[in-house]
């Protein structure tokens, strides 16, 4: 998601500071940044006066996929709270932050938990902020369009789950554009509201296949999930968690953007073409 803030703030001509563990990864997607850091938000030491000159900071700090044998605790709460401390001591005016929709319903997740800490510190700050909740990403539903090339797709229940996915360039927007508004909180998805059962059936749409969808009883979803909590670590079970309760549930934001899932999936097609 970092990567598509850039890109934004670099197509307004905005001056910006980045921060990333890897900066080779914003230049090979033609970013430059005014000035970059290279440093790890885990290691205090390495963000020292990083927000020094700064007014506003957008943080998209989180773990997507786990690595690095490192914690959501770790990572979604402990290096936004570094983050903040530095914004906090150079006098930033805004602090925004990526967090997820429904979040503070599902404090019994670990990333859910991890992230909800954070913004609880965040609302205690002093700071003016905005907190963006996101329903979810169109690259999370590329795991359709990969269960769709092997010849089927799985899902939980009828299928009859509703979402409204967003692209990162569509959020990316939405939190640059969120720089001058007063909002304190909110909750952003993308332009088209779809059912399960639909976004499968874009999927082998796409791929020019005969859909076939397999809906697996829910049983069998809440069975796996005490499986895995009870075999496993919180660093394997955290993604595997979270992706299972919502598959289990609507996931409906205020509909905001301009890319739509099909296009996605045709760009999928055509990469790995």
């Amino acid at each position: 998601m970092g990567v598509y803030i850039a890109k934004e703030l670099q197509q307004r001509s905005c001056f910006f500071k980045a921060i990333a563990r890897n900066p080779e990864k914003l230049e090979q997607n033609g970013i430059k940044a005014n000035e970059m850091l290279k440093a790890k938000l885990t290691d205090p030491d390495s963000i020292k006066e990083c927000c020094k000159g700064i007014d506003i900071v957008i943080s998209t700090v989180g773990i997507t996929k786990q690595k690095d044998g490192l914690t959501y605790m770790d990572v979604d709460y402990q290096a936004n709270m570094n983050l903040l401390k530095e914004a906090k001591k150079s006098g930033v005016k805004k602090f925004i932050y990526i967090s997820v929709l429904n979040g503070e319903k599902l404090r019994n997740l670990k990333i859910c938990d991890a992230k909800e800490l954070f913004v609880e510190q965040l609302k205690q700050s002093g700071m003016n902020y905005c907190i963006v909740r996101p329903n979810g990403f169109f690259s999370d539903m590329s795991e359709f369009f990969k269960m769709a090339k092997k010849g089927r797709i799985y899902l939980f229940g009828k299928g009859k789950f509703k979402a409204n996915p967003i692209h990162g360039e569509d959020l990316a927007s939405f939190c640059v554009d969120a720089i001058d508004k007063p909002d304190t909180e909110v909750e952003i998805g993308g332009p088209e509201t779809l059912t399960q059962n639909e976004i499968a059936s874009i999927a082998f749409e796409v791929l020019g296949n005969k859909p076939k969808i397999t809906h697996i009883p829910d049983w069998i979803r809440i069975a796996i999930l005490k499986l895995v909590r009870s075999l496993t670590g919180s660093k394997v079970y955290g993604p595997v968690e979270f992706f299972m309760t919502v598959m289990a549930m609507d996931m409906l934001a205020p509909e905001y953007g301009k890319h739509n899932l099909k296009e996605y999936f045709t760009k999928l097609n055509s990469a790995n073409a």
